[in-house]
């Protein structure tokens, strides 16, 4: 359509065809819907999409007419956009998988739909995710959602998605929009990225606001990013946060980068890869410095003792006729539809309900600022200011979860396929607070660089003809 190969297309595609009248906006969401249907509903059924948006269209119908009076908000108008189904969007439900959570429907857009919204976004609909975010049970594979199903991930449908957000990574691999929005409380965007082979932005906590996503630890939860291309990243973030995200052409040149040691139990291709990827940063003129493994923490007992009270905190902000308004709400009508709704059981739920707030505050409070000084100040801070450093890079999504903890930001990058099975593998970027457009930048110089993206046509062209 219009020359546009929506599996590829990005935000400047399908805007330059909008600008010179080759499609509308309109006509664009039509095209996505298509897609949908022929590979998430039919063919393949990579259960990537959880509910569509029936005004989508009336949605796309008004951008045109505003790009027809000569006024437009910016690079997003008229593109439609997928969110991760914890996210509110007026009128649809906000299920986080959940079947308990079917007919909760918010009155009101999250935030940062509404700031979508104003850059001129189309909100296509949402997107399948790991049920609860991937706070419900242990064992529970990634992208399993009693009311969604399982996401497939269309690069191997027989390897996890990541979760998760991994409807919203399958559905910008198979470019069902032109950009999606995940979650992440710990890797949730990082790793269905890597599994998927894209871009993805977990944002410093709060450079996008949180209000109106359904939550699994507030001190934690983050919305960002899921692309194919940096440029894409940096232009949806910039729309989310309400911000200037500026790029840096040759970003790598004289930059330090910190490399810590790879895990043992890294696969011997990914291990090969990584070494390519950093010799192709030493190429862009990066100096790498080998230095210590970062401390890691486990930060289960904090997501324990936030998750009932946040959770309950959202859906107590419900319209009065919400069909649940607790955590413990959700667990009795699981136990009631056992059979539907417990395949893996709900041990983080109950363990969550059964906290004492008001008795493990100090507990918690000493385990909150364990993990955010361990990763923050004696972590990421630490070894960059040491070396003088202006990024920690890891392999696929290891160190997202320091990342998370500290409250910074971390940006996935594609490095290329397992030679063996074609298996995709990511690099990660990790920086101090608000360091977005620098590390951003670091990954369009790597990106350039590596030319390593390939689609999934090309990549499991199996995929296809089922």
């Amino acid at each position: 359509m219009a020359g546009l190969d929506l599996e590829a297309a990005g935000v400047a595609d399908v805007q330059s065809a909008m600008t010179r009248g080759e499609i509308t906006s309109v006509e664009l969401v039509r095209a996505y819907l298509e897609r949908i249907d022929a590979y998430d509903r039919r063919g393949p059924a990579v259960h990537a999409i959880r509910c569509l948006a029936r005004a989508a269209e009336a949605e796309a119908a008004a951008r045109d007419r505003e790009r027809g009076d000569g006024a437009t908000r910016g690079p997003l108008h008229g593109v439609p956009v997928l969110v991760k189904d914890n996210i509110d969007v007026a009128g649809l439900p906000t299920t986080a998988g959940a079947l308990a959570l079917e007919h909760s429907v918010p009155e009101r857009d999250a935030e940062l739909v509404t700031a979508l919204r104003d850059a001129g976004a189309v909100i296509l609909g949402k997107t399948n995710l790991t049920e609860l975010a991937n706070f419900m049970t242990e064992g529970m594979p990634s992208g399993y959602s009693s009311l969604g199903g399982q996401v497939l991930n269309p690069y191997d449908v027989t390897i996890s998605p990541c979760g998760s957000s991994s409807g919203s990574g399958a559905a910008a691999a198979l470019g069902f929009a032109t950009v999606t929005v995940g979650t992440e409380t710990d890797g949730s965007i990082i790793c269905p990225a890597d599994a998927q082979s894209l871009v993805g932005v977990k944002p410093t906590l709060g450079v996008v606001n949180g209000r109106g996503i359904l939550p699994v630890a507030t001190s934690q939860d983050c919305a960002g990013p899921m692309t194919r291309s940096v440029a894409d990243a940096a232009v949806l973030l910039a729309a989310l946060a309400r911000a200037d995200v500026d790029l840096r052409p040759g970003a790598l040149a004289g930059t330090r980068v910190v490399v810590p040691p790879c895990p043992e139990e890294l696969h011997d291709e990914d291990r090969a890869l990584f070494l390519v990827a950093i010799e192709d940063l030493r190429r862009q003129g990066a100096e790498i410095i080998d230095v210590p493994a970062l401390v890691e923490t486990d930060e289960t007992p904090v997501f324990v003792y936030e998750f009932a009270r946040d959770v309950d905190a959202y859906l107590a902000g419900l319209p009065e006729h919400a069909p649940m308004r607790t955590l413990a709400d959700v667990a009795r009508w699981n136990d009631a539809h056992a059979t539907q709704a417990l395949k893996f059981g709900q041990k983080y739920v109950r363990e969550a309900i059964a906290v004492d707030h008001q008795a493990q505050r100090s507990v918690y409070l000493l385990a909150r600022a364990r993990d955010r000084a361990v990763a923050g100040e004696h972590g990421i801070d630490a070894i960059l200011q040491s070396h003088g450093a202006g990024a920690v890079v890891t392999p696929s999504w290891r160190g997202a979860g320091v990342a998370a903890r500290a409250g910074y930001p971390s940006v996935t990058v594609p490095a290329g396929y397992r030679p063996s099975s074609r298996r995709p593998f990511g690099i990660t970027f990790l920086g101090p607070a608000r360091s977005e457009a620098a590390l951003l930048s670091l990954a369009l110089d790597y990106e350039q660089v590596s030319g390593a993206r390939r689609p999934v046509s090309e990549v499991n062209p199996s995929l296809f003809r089922g």
